[in-house]
């Protein structure tokens, strides 16, 4: 059997992903932080280690992007942010106001007395998208890269470019955007060449 790590990310649904958002708390400080966490990994495409090093001033509403200034390889980018995940960071940072951080602290950080402000640590956000799943009842492994791979093919079937995608998520060149691109199902591949006409 294959391990983990060599298993393809699996393409989460839309109402898969709504599910996994809908079974963190509205209420609990921690629900709301991690509600906005998954937000803006699937609707930013972002990596957990870029997510990980956010810092508020990082997010722009009025100009609906995010500062990636850690990126793989050491290199920065901007991304665009919809306003529903902006409604949604906006809860959570309204509710970190209430906590003590350190100018420092990053975006999604603890909030437990005594660590308030300090990171969350990467394993716990790998644990917690299981977690979340077996509550959703989602029958697919869903882990942070599955996230990003679903955002990459979400972009595609609204009809975005490659190089947008390509930018989107980072990547170095488009052959590796073309590998999250391979997961839209046989189906659609075929509904969308045979739809063309001449």
């Amino acid at each position: 059997m294959a391990s983990s790590k060599t298993l393809p990310p699996e393409i989460l649904t839309r109402d898969e992903v709504l599910s996994l958002l809908a079974a963190c708390s509205r209420r609990a400080p921690t629900g709301i932080r991690n509600r906005a966490l998954i937000a803006i990994m699937w609707r930013c495409g972002l990596r957990v280690s870029a997510a990980h090093s956010l810092k508020p001033a990082d997010v722009t509403k009025q100009q609906g992007s995010v500062a990636v200034l850690y990126g793989k390889g050491a290199k920065s980018r901007t991304v665009g942010i919809d306003s529903q995940t902006l409604d949604t960071l906006a809860a959570w940072l309204e509710v970190r106001k209430g906590y003590k951080m350190g100018r420092q602290s990053p975006l999604f950080c603890q909030i437990t007395k005594g660590r308030e402000g300090t990171p969350l640590d990467t394993s716990y956000i790998r644990h917690l998208l299981p977690r979340l799943a077996r509550k959703a009842d989602i029958r697919k492994r869903v882990h942070a890269h599955g996230l990003r791979h679903t955002h990459a093919v979400e972009l595609l079937r609204e009809g975005k470019n490659v190089v947008l995608i390509q930018r989107q998520l980072g990547h170095g060149s488009v052959a590796v955007t073309n590998t999250y691109l391979a997961h839209l199902n046989p189906q659609e591949v075929i509904d969308a060449v045979s739809s063309r006409v001449w």
